[in-house]
């Protein structure tokens, strides 16, 4: 069953509606504000420009050997040693790539940085890359993606992706769109963001607090529906971005986070940042 559309489970899905209601209305949790605060302390420095380009990931070029086209922007895969590369830089790279309408190089870009060094022990990353690169479909698909999200904005394209691709999941192609729409000038609506399992992990943890205080969801288990490790449906990523702009306002009106900060800060941050759910 699908959320927002499928068949059965209207109770159900009214009780999600209800908690996302709580959650757009209350927004960030002190504890969770607490945190924030504490990592902006220890990154100030590093993200001074209110924006998350300097996050950069490790990865190791030789392990992505197989994988064209080969954006310039990374490090020549015949490189024997690890490398870097930051959001500001895969940033670049993808708007080149659009430039060009070389999609796959984009899409290429985007994975390296997403994967880094996780999961790349025994080809497993790159080895599904490559299946991805091999579908037939996926440059319309990527085209169509890319025009989707200019035109109709970033649930219409997170919509327009959805299942189109074997092998490419939201918790990718959302770092697909995401970098596409720093690209795009201008974007309608509000700009993608990444959603992966780790930020799903963190805002199922709200919403399970919400619903535990509201008595929405007493045991949870409406969040844990909604705010599953994967899979995604347009609607979810709808409320995700609703939230997630809306909370980035919240904490830059506060004195413990930068004036002006883009939302993708906040992204960044909860990625990282962690707290105490009994709190």
């Amino acid at each position: 069953m699908n959320e927002q559309g499928g068949q059965g489970g209207q109770g159900r899905q009214e009780r999600a509606n209800a908690v996302d209601r709580e959650m757009a209305a209350r927004l960030l949790p002190a504890p969770v504000m607490r945190a924030l605060g504490l990592w902006w302390e220890t990154n100030a420095s590093v993200y001074a420009d209110g924006t998350p380009g300097a996050h950069s990931v490790r990865y190791t070029p030789s392990r992505w050997a197989q994988i064209t086209p080969w954006p310039k922007a990374l490090a020549p895969t015949s490189a024997g040693v690890d490398a870097a590369v930051s959001r500001a830089e895969v940033a670049s790279a993808v708007a080149d790539a659009l430039q060009r309408e070389a999609f796959r190089e984009a899409l290429v870009a985007t994975y390296v940085w997403g994967k880094g060094k996780r999961g790349t022990r025994g080809g497993s990353g790159p080895a599904t890359l490559h299946k991805i690169l091999a579908f037939d479909g996926l440059d319309a698909a990527l085209a169509g993606a890319v025009s989707v999200l200019r035109e109709h904005g970033a649930p219409q394209a997170y919509a327009a992706l959805k299942g189109q691709v074997p092998g490419l999941g939201p918790a990718f192609f959302t770092k697909f769109l995401y970098f596409t729409g720093l690209a795009l000038e201008p974007v309608h609506g509000v700009r993608p963001l990444i959603l992966d399992g780790v930020l799903a992990r963190r805002l199922r943890q709200m919403a399970a607090a919400v619903g535990r205080e509201s008595g929405h969801d007493p045991d949870g288990s409406i969040a844990a529906w909604v705010w599953s490790d994967g899979n995604w449906t347009p609607h979810r990523y709808r409320v995700y971005l609703s939230f997630m702009h809306a909370a980035a306002d919240q904490l830059a009106a506060g004195d413990s986070w930068p004036s002006g900060a883009a939302p993708d800060l906040l992204e960044c941050a909860l990625f990282n940042a962690a707290w105490e759910a009994s709190d």
